[in-house]
């Protein structure tokens, strides 16, 4: 079993793995006894992804094992086909990938029969950020159908918008886009950041991927603030029980203020932490205990 888009699942397939992360959450106990051995291949940065992945593995008993690319026969030229088919080789029994490259396990997919999950694939999908992002609004709201969220900031570079914008429309929420702009993505319901904010019960900001521009991004960080980022002057204008997300690295006082990231409507820490769980679930599901 491979996971690399999370709009393949159903419905009912999502709120499953929700479920188990939940489980994980109350106390679900599931021991590999050192067993299982989940090897994490990241060729881009990363720390959440990264490292909740790791203590995930930890927490179901699985030893792990971490690719340092810098360090590694890529910088040899060696294809990312041939390093996975090495570790696939060599007998680990789960890889987490994460690839600049849009959908890169479509090179992968036929070819490599160990469970692969994706870390994240360029600007294209992140299934385990949008499943924790789900279950920290499931547990805020307990359910899904009718609310109404603005995702605001750098949408067309980002993987966390489009994954999140798909899959929360297949759950019925209704989702809006924000931003500059030259961020706009056609077809993703863009919006005026100030004629929507009172009116949505998420406010999920976006870091500016200035990584990813082809073009220089000429806005200074303060105007950017000024006009699309979350202040407690708009902080104030949310709905009562609306809550503020955002997947993290987060630029203070660019697309959230420094008083924002921990104020009462924040639940960004929270995310972090549910991203333990749900990456538990996925794990033991394709180590196939459930």
């Amino acid at each position: 079993m491979n996971i690399f888009k999370l709009q393949d699942f159903t419905i009912e397939q999502i709120n499953e793995i929700i479920d188990l992360a939940e489980e994980f959450k109350a106390g679900k106990k599931v021991d590999y006894q050192g067993k299982k051995v989940v090897t994490n291949l990241f060729f881009e940065p990363s720390t959440r992804t990264h490292y909740s992945f790791e203590k995930a593995a930890m927490n179901l008993g699985c030893k792990t094992q971490n690719l340092e690319a810098e360090n590694s026969s890529i910088r040899k030229g060696e294809s990312l086909y041939d390093t996975v088919r090495f570790f696939e080789s060599i007998g680990v029994d789960a890889m987490i990938i994460r690839h600049p490259q849009k959908e890169y396990f479509l090179e992968l997919q036929g070819k490599i029969e160990t469970p692969m999950i994706s870390g994240g694939d360029g600007t294209g999908n992140h299934p385990s950020q949008s499943l924790l992002d789900l279950m920290t609004i499931r547990e805020e709201f307990g359910s899904f159908a009718g609310l109404k969220v603005v995702i605001v900031g750098d949408v067309v570079h980002s993987r966390v918008a489009h994954t999140n914008f798909e899959v929360m429309k297949k759950l019925g929420m209704e989702v809006y886009t924000s931003g500059p702009e030259i961020f706009e993505e056609p077809g993703y319901n863009f919006v005026e950041f100030d004629k929507i904010i009172d009116k949505v019960d998420v406010v999920m900001l976006l870091r500016v991927q200035y990584e990813r521009h082809e073009k220089n991004f000429n806005i200074s960080t303060q105007l950017y603030h000024n006009l699309y980022g979350l202040n407690m002057e708009r902080v104030n204008q949310m709905k009562e029980n609306a809550i503020i997300m955002h997947p993290a690295p987060f630029n203070r006082n660019v697309e959230i203020g420094d008083e924002v990231v921990e104020c009462d409507k924040s639940r960004i820490f929270k995310q972090m932490a549910n991203g333990v769980f749900v990456r538990m679930a996925l794990l033991n599901m394709v180590l196939g205990d459930e």
